[in-house]
């Protein structure tokens, strides 16, 4: 891929990367982690600062973070973590906020940071806070739009107080951002003549969630050892992998897979959700499914792609909203790097585009039997030739979700123009 500023322009770049979510939680794990890493090996020193769950200030959990800690060191990454707070909701996320930015304050002096890379908009918050203390160039990564999802998830009323601080905030992190990070090429188009950009240049970049393509991809010992575990002989499997509730639509995947029985008697539907095991067991019974057409499962980040490559269909339903054109879906690149078609709704980031003209499933534009009964027709004739489907399902993951010739590269571009951007920083 072709640079515009020599790579050395990272060498010696000291940047401090602020994120709300845990590196002991797997999103951590997977969409941060492994960035680091890898854009340290190009020189960037990176101080990083997390705010890790109740969990991680028990006595396991601080032996974890102490290794981690040591782990990361060894990469030339100085990892600080706080205390997540989570209920009452607005109180405990200003006191978070607060605390970050003294905290953040503090590092930024410490280890000289000239650059705050904010992964979302919390992170934002207390960049733009340092911002006005230091000479910083700040990297807004927009992961959604926080107000409209809390909005359409009915968390939020439009208007109230924590929807108003919400985008307020966005726009003076968008005007304060030399560089951009959006999941989608659907909501850059939008966001790109909100307040805070219209008419300004800055630096952007759409990089979805990509995976790790050595850890996800199709084995056929997997398969063979977990159908065998979960005694699914030849049955033709569906897998959901991740959380339930909220804009998951749990209960939506429940009535497609009883519209699925009807063409496939001997179908099965495998969930991969930390959620309570008891919520699907209620769906699926209260339709009729018996218990052995099903199985729940928690299981560890590392056993994900022997699951899935267990599986012979990816799915998930989202609740439909305008907030959706800025998702990228990290569980419809694991299924695609291990091979797997996939059934989605409509509306989803990026996913219509990309579905269709690569031919990686199908897609729902109704929650409703008939269309239920439209998109099955469609997975049938792909799973003909389960071979040729797996191969394409993995080319799209190489193409345009591989962490490193995707994700990383690009995320390499957009520090260099940073860099090399008129603005503020050392």
């Amino acid at each position: 891929m072709r640079r515009l500023v020599s790579p050395m322009a990272l060498k010696g770049r000291r940047v401090l990367f602020v994120s709300y979510n845990g590196m002991l939680d797997p999103l951590g794990q997977s969409q941060v982690i492994p960035y680091l890493r890898e854009l340290g090996k190009r020189g960037i020193f990176f101080t990083l600062l997390s705010f890790e769950r109740a969990a991680a200030f028990e006595s396991d959990g601080r032996a974890r973070c102490a290794e981690l800690r040591d782990q990361l060191g060894a990469d030339n990454i100085d990892w600080h973590w706080l205390r997540y707070h989570q209920k009452p909701s607005l109180p405990a996320t200003i006191y978070d906020v607060l605390s970050g930015i003294r905290y953040a304050a503090k590092l930024v002096k410490r280890n000289k940071i000239e650059m705050v890379h904010a992964r979302s908009h919390i992170p934002a918050t207390i960049a733009l806070a340092l911002k006005k203390r230091f000479p910083l160039k700040i990297i807004f990564d927009v992961r959604g739009l926080l107000a409209e999802e809390y909005v359409e998830a009915e968390h939020w009323s439009k208007g109230s107080i924590p929807y108003r601080l919400t985008k307020s905030m966005e726009r003076r992190a968008l005007a304060a951002s030399e560089g951009v990070v959006t999941l989608t090429t659907k909501i850059w188009s939008v966001i790109e003549n909100w307040e805070g950009l219209r008419g300004r240049q800055v630096v952007h970049e759409v990089i979805p969630c990509c995976a790790d393509l050595e850890l996800f991809k199709f084995r056929f010992e997997d398969r063979r050892q977990r159908r065998a575990e979960l005694g699914l002989g030849d049955r033709f499997t569906i897998v959901y992998s991740g959380s339930i509730g909220s804009w998951y639509l749990s209960d939506k995947l429940a009535d497609f897979f009883v519209q699925l029985l009807k063409h496939r008697h001997d179908a099965h539907f495998l969930w991969l959700t930390p959620g309570d095991s008891a919520i699907i067991r209620k769906l699926m019974n209260a339709r009729g499914i018996k218990s052995a057409q099903y199985t729940v499962r928690s299981v560890a980040s590392l056993e994900v792609p022997s699951y899935l490559s267990a599986s012979d269909l990816g799915i998930a339903f989202y609740k439909p909203g305008f907030s959706k054109r800025a998702t990228s879906p990290v569980k419809v690149t694991e299924y695609l790097a291990c091979g797997l078609p996939l059934v989605i709704n409509t509306g989803i980031g990026d996913l219509d585009t990309l579905v269709t003209n690569e031919q990686l499933g199908a897609l729902v534009d109704d929650f409703a039997a008939p269309e239920y009964a439209k998109v099955i027709a469609t997975i049938e004739l792909l799973a003909r030739d389960q071979a040729t489907m797996r191969a394409r399902a993995r080319a799209a993951a190489e193409r345009f979700f591989d962490v490193r010739e995707v994700g990383i590269e690009r995320y390499a571009r957009l520090y260099e123009q940073v860099v090399a951007a008129p603005g503020c920083g050392r």
